[in-house]
């Protein structure tokens, strides 16, 4: 049982105790470099900037990410929480307000903060960027990364300002991830295989960074510099990662150097969430579970894509000095220092735990699978059609539908085949690519029947397209195999709204809201049909319900405004039209006749002076600006009317012939 409480507690509790004393030692300057995509075996000849780093202090040979993709792994080293702790199990999540991130920590304790990231992947709106004073996420025109070269340049221009502070720098790097373009030299010098080329090409940038933060961070300095995971390359079917637990993906470089350390190496088994603790220790905030005084410990760690998207077996794993058991279904046992490409599976010969340890058996048995509704964000979080598709630019799609979990799930090791499928479906599938998707997703749902996420994809495919029979015969199998789930009544309504038989959508949106009242896509299919029917109070109500759970777009603010104008609710409709005209609409006309009737005159004068002479709006916005222009008895009145007169449309020129304000 203490075993039990002490593994829930490293999985979940966050680290709240009082700071301790300040150290004697001189807080240093800390910097945190994290390599995207970097396996521990990509380090070697390619990286001589890393070896040297490596030569100045302690290397970890055997550090783990606590899961194979970039958010959570990140999230993890920032929080010192693994992902049931953190709550972060996919990109595109967001990390809950009230867990403190280690800036904020250092910030409080008398840091400069500053954070300099190379990927749409950890883009400011997921969570990490609290306690930083500049949080730079911008990526290069166009894409949704930038290079390694131009992140250094923005980190290296940040250290050379002055400041008497220690400092905390966060920088990123994004390079090795696929596709693999490495600028030249690189390209040529490692033609032959592109991984290694953008390796090497971090790495000399990681060369410029030291060298920078060494020559302006003070007397006191102290670096770490962490994979966040690694790659597959092709072991064991997996092409990138994400989706399995193997070495290639899990297996990490971590360094760290600065007060304190003694260079070396330790063959433990570390998990790369203590780096929170090594920082917090270097800030003189307390040095529990602190890197500089490694211990062993069972280092546990995740794989819960394939679990939270398809439903397949959840994965975890638990590292015991150089033993490494994966749980999927099926055990499977390494030893990881004699067999590195976990080739020989030791769990064949004795199927049973009966060989783990202890403390191994209770890592797996409590080790907290998430609700497979994490799959589905909460409305308030919910990311936009945007943010996908930028997501996905990079290769990274989560599910938007909870899956549907069954105890003879597939291990995802068995399921590899399906993994370039399942990639190119959903890139597809975002970018609203419906025809090439198809095929696809047809050849999932026959190798994986129970795959929610692809059968609502290929019914979501031909709904979009226009193929109704197929797209209702889809949404119907989805009905079958998932007969409770509230996304597919969901999608199957949303298919009906677009349609002739629209009418059927009612109560299938009417069903699900009374069981979900904040699912966003419901509401605006409901407040559509509402404005289909008439119902007009209804639909504004509906959709000022969709905007205080997520920002509107300036389209929908625009759509609101001009309800709320029909209804005759002047504030509703003056309040959407700013909020519209803040994000970009030209509402010009459309606020100066509201402010009008509100009698806001000199606000009307202005929004109406803003409307240009090529639009066509023109001419009612000479007629509206001549009637406020009487109302104030501004002296150009007059004129005001004959232009007017003379610019009038056939709306507008009966309108002014029986306005009496120009008589």
């Amino acid at each position: 049982m203490k075993l039990r409480l002490t593994l829930l507690a490293l999985l979940v509790l966050s680290c709240h105790e009082a700071p301790a004393p300040a150290h004697s030692e001189p807080r240093p300057s800390i910097l945190l470099v994290t390599l995207d995509t970097t396996r521990a075996d990509a380090i070697g000849d390619a990286t001589p900037a890393f070896n040297a780093l490596a030569s100045r202090g302690l290397r970890f040979t055997q550090a783990y990410c606590t899961t194979p993709q970039t958010l959570p792994s990140h999230s993890s080293m920032l929080t010192g929480l693994y992902p049931p702790g953190h709550g972060i199990h996919e990109n595109g999540r967001y990390l809950a307000a009230n867990e403190p991130v280690i800036a904020e920590l250092v910030k409080n304790a008398g840091y400069d903060t500053a954070a300099f990231v190379s990927a749409f992947a950890l883009a400011r709106r997921f969570g990490l960027a609290r306690g930083f004073d500049v949080y730079d996420d911008e990526p290069s025109a166009g894409l949704q990364e930038r290079s390694a070269r131009e992140t250094t340049d923005r980190a290296v221009a940040w250290l050379a300002q002055r400041s008497t502070k220690p400092r905390f720098l966060w920088v990123h790097y994004y390079e090795p991830h696929y596709p693999y373009t490495p600028p030249e030299p690189y390209r040529t010098r490692y033609a032959k295989n592109p991984y290694m080329g953008e390796v090497a090409a971090m790495d000399a940038q990681l060369g410029r960074l030291v060298a920078a933060f060494d020559a302006n961070a003070g007397a006191a300095r102290a670096i770490v510099i962490a994979g966040d995971h690694g790659e597959g390359l092709g072991e064991h079917g997996e092409a990138q990662h994400g989706n399995l637990m193997y070495q290639s993906t899990m297996h990490v470089p971590l360094v760290i150097v600065g007060p304190g350390v003694t260079p070396g190496s330790n063959a433990q088994p570390v998990s790369t969430r203590r780096i929170f603790h090594t920082i917090r220790d270097w800030a003189g905030l307390g040095d529990e579970n602190s890197l500089r005084r490694a211990n062993g410990e069972v280092v546990v760690a995740e794989a819960m894509k394939p679990f939270l998207d398809y439903g397949w077996q959840p994965q975890m794993m638990a590292v015991e000095a150089q033993q490494k058991t994966i749980r999927a279904g099926a055990l499977e046992i390494y030893d990881v220092i004699a067999d590195p490409h976990e080739t020989h599976n030791l769990a064949v010969a004795n199927a049973t735990s009966a060989s783990l340890s202890r403390a191994v058996r209770a890592a797996l048995r409590d080790y907290p699978v998430p609700s497979a509704n994490a799959a589905a964000p909460p409305p308030s979080s919910a990311m936009s059609t945007e943010d996908q598709k930028k997501l996905a630019a990079l290769g990274y799609v989560g599910s938007t539908v909870a899956p549907v979990v069954r105890a003879d799930a597939p291990r995802p090791a068995d399921m590899t085949a399906l993994f370039p499928l399942l990639d190119d479906a959903a890139g597809l599938f975002v970018r609203e690519q419906y025809a090439a998707a198809i095929p696809l997703l047809e050849k999932i749902v026959a190798a994986d029947p129970h795959n929610l996420e692809a059968i609502l994809r290929l019914a979501t495919s031909h709904s979009s397209l226009g193929h109704d029979a197929q797209a209702v015969a889809a949404y119907e199998r989805a009905r079958a195999v998932a007969p409770q789930s509230q996304d597919v009544e969901t999608y199957f309504a949303l298919h009906y709204a677009r349609t002739k038989d629209w009418q059927k959508a009612e109560p299938m949106l009417e069903h699900v809201l009374a069981q979900s009242p904040e699912r966003v896509p419901a509401l605006e299919a409901l407040a559509a049909i509402r404005e289909r029917e008439g119902r007009l109070d209804d639909a504004l109500a509906l959709r000022q319900k969709v905007a205080a759970l997520r920002a509107p777009t300036a389209a929908e603010l625009v759509h609101t405004g001009t309800l709320a104008m029909q209804l005759g609710q002047t504030p509703v409709a003056i309040d959407a039209f700013e909020r519209a005209r803040a994000a970009g609409a030209n509402v010009d006309l459309e606020l100066g006749v509201l402010y009008l009737a509100d009698r806001r005159l000199a606000d009307a004068r202005d929004a109406l002076d803003r409307v240009p002479a090529s639009s066509e709006a023109y001419p009612m916005a000479l007629f509206k600006r001549a009637q406020v222009s009487v109302l104030l008895r501004e002296p150009d009145a007059p004129g005001r009317i004959a232009a007017a007169r003379a610019h009038a449309n056939a709306m507008t020129r009966e309108l002014i012939a029986r306005e009496r304000l120009f008589q």
